[in-house]
Parts: structure tokens; C-alpha cells; sequence
């Protein structure tokens, strides 16, 4: 009887971890154009000027995944300032907030720096 009970919950117990663990690792992350409002050591704001939509962002105190156009080349956080245009690639794994993966630093014209 206990061996019996223990197989039906092993069964069970694998088939959960085979239903959610797909779900988890295939989360997708989302990219977000616009023009920086607010910059801190834990959070970032932007808007996008053409839908006038404004996101807040959560990083680390040590964030450090800045990049140009070819993303070959880091920058440090003080590089990012109010008025500079950015992509955002992020998203909303840890506890559903919000966060930031990736900073790429845009032209004026919405376009990786250096694009031609």
C-alpha cells in the first residue's frame, strides 16, 4: 500500500515538474525605445515619445550590462542620463517585476548608436 502510494506521487510529482519547468525557461524577454526620465542606483524610467507609454525598470546597485550598437563595447551606468535614448530589453521573471536585463544607447533617432 505505501509503495503503491508513493509511485502514484512520484508520477504526479514528475509530471508537474514537466508541465512548469518548460513555462519557467521559456519566459520571454521584451524591448522598450525611448527617451530616459529618471535614472537612480535602483531603478530607471523611460517614455517612448511616439506612444507616450512610460516604464519603470528595476536594476542592481552593480549593473553593468550597457552596451553600444554592436554590443561589443560596455559602458558604466553614468553614461545613461535623463534625455539619453535607450532599448530596454527586459522582463518580469523575478517575483513580476519589472526589470532590466540589458541597456543598449541609442541615436536620436530611436536607432543603435553607430547604425548606419
Amino acid at each position: 500500500m505505501n509503495n503503491r502510494l508513493f509511485n502514484l506521487l512520484a508520477t504526479f510529482a514528475l509530471a508537474f515538474t514537466a508541465i512548469t519547468v518548460p513555462s519557467i525557461a521559456s519566459a520571454k524577454t521584451s524591448t522598450f525605445y525611448g527617451i530616459t526620465l529618471h535614472v537612480s542606483t535602483t531603478n530607471i524610467k523611460v517614455r517612448n515619445p511616439h506612444t507616450g507609454q512610460i516604464l519603470s525598470f528595476e536594476i542592481l546597485p552593480k549593473f553593468d550590462q550597457i552596451f553600444s550598437d554592436d554590443g561589443k563595447t560596455t559602458y558604466q551606468m553614468k553614461a545613461v542620463k535623463p534625455g539619453r535614448y535607450v532599448a530596454i530589453i527586459y522582463d518580469q521573471r523575478a517575483l513580476g517585476i519589472r526589470h532590466a536585463d540589458r541597456i543598449y544607447l541609442l541615436n536620436s533617432e530611436n536607432e543603435r548608436i553607430g547604425k548606419q
